[in-house]
């Protein structure tokens, strides 16, 4: 299975019987039980075995991946032994730190399961591209997490996350990997979770984190081209086809061709 996705929608491992039925009405591209950070340690057990028996009626549309706990945690072989064995289409890894720990989780699943990487602390961060370059199926950043580990603090204005986001999808691009970014957690701010997702679109990243169905719709709406996006990369291409030409004013160069081929390729269109 090939990963295209705007929309990572997280939803509490101890609700999925309740809240996986619903996600049919906000259709994320991927929804993930969280059996990591929205369980309590002494629910760990009790959640697993309640999302092996919801992802038995998983909804129809869209992937459906398990959040299992990390290595070195108590639950993590029990998790991914579960999750194995369970109708799922694979797994999140989070506090990816270490390659071995991806080809331990590949080795564990069927063949073709997919598997997403969280890079959320220091050593996760700085060590982004050769991680990467292991080829998972997509990776996130996860800031609230890598801002715990560096003893900073989060502000509105996100500065103190911005090179951990750059990193990462610059490691994500060389790897040829899907990169998606961080969460917003004023979960019924939408204006901030668009503003954020904007940002996240500019610096190059194909999909968001989304911790409410309120998120999803504007996931969709920024990281897919919008008809204007669409109109102007095609005229970019058919000036480029008679060698130099000008577009709204702007000489078309070879950067240029490469944004109006990479804006064609997101809508699924030949360029």
């Amino acid at each position: 299975m090939t990963l295209a996705v705007r929309s990572l929608m997280f939803v509490p491992g101890g609700r999925a019987v309740d809240l996986l039925p619903k996600l049919a009405r906000s259709r994320p591209d991927v929804a993930v039980v969280d059996l990591e950070d929205a369980v309590a340690p002494g629910d760990k057990d009790a959640a697993r075995d309640a999302v092996v028996a919801a992802v038995a009626e998983r909804p129809a549309a869209g992937a459906v991946l398990v959040r299992i706990n990390g290595f070195g945690t108590p639950w993590h072989a029990a998790d991914l032994a579960a999750v194995a064995a369970a109708p799922v289409d694979g797994v999140v890894l989070p506090k990816y730190e270490h390659v071995d720990q991806l080809r331990s989780v590949r080795a564990a699943l069927p063949a073709g399961a997919l598997v997403v990487v969280g890079l959320e602390s220091a050593l996760g961060i700085a060590d982004a591209r050769p991680l990467l370059a292991e080829r998972p199926d997509a990776a996130y950043v996860g800031t609230e997490d890598l801002i715990a580990d560096l003893g900073g603090r989060r502000t509105a204005a996100g500065t103190e996350v911005l090179y951990a986001r750059s990193h990462v999808v610059l490691a994500a691009r060389l790897a040829g990997v899907p990169a998606i970014d961080q969460v917003v957690a004023a979960v019924r701010d939408t204006e901030a979770f668009r503003v954020d997702a904007e940002q996240a679109r500019d610096l190059g990243y194909h999909g968001k984190i989304c911790l409410h169905p309120l998120q999803v719709p504007i996931a969709h709406a920024v990281f897919t081209p919008s008809a204007q996006e669409l109109a102007h990369a095609r005229a970019v291409l058919a000036a480029a086809a008679g060698g130099v030409g000008v577009v709204d004013g702007q000489m078309v160069d070879g950067a240029h061709i490469a944004m109006a081929r990479g804006v064609l390729a997101r809508a699924g269109e030949p360029s």
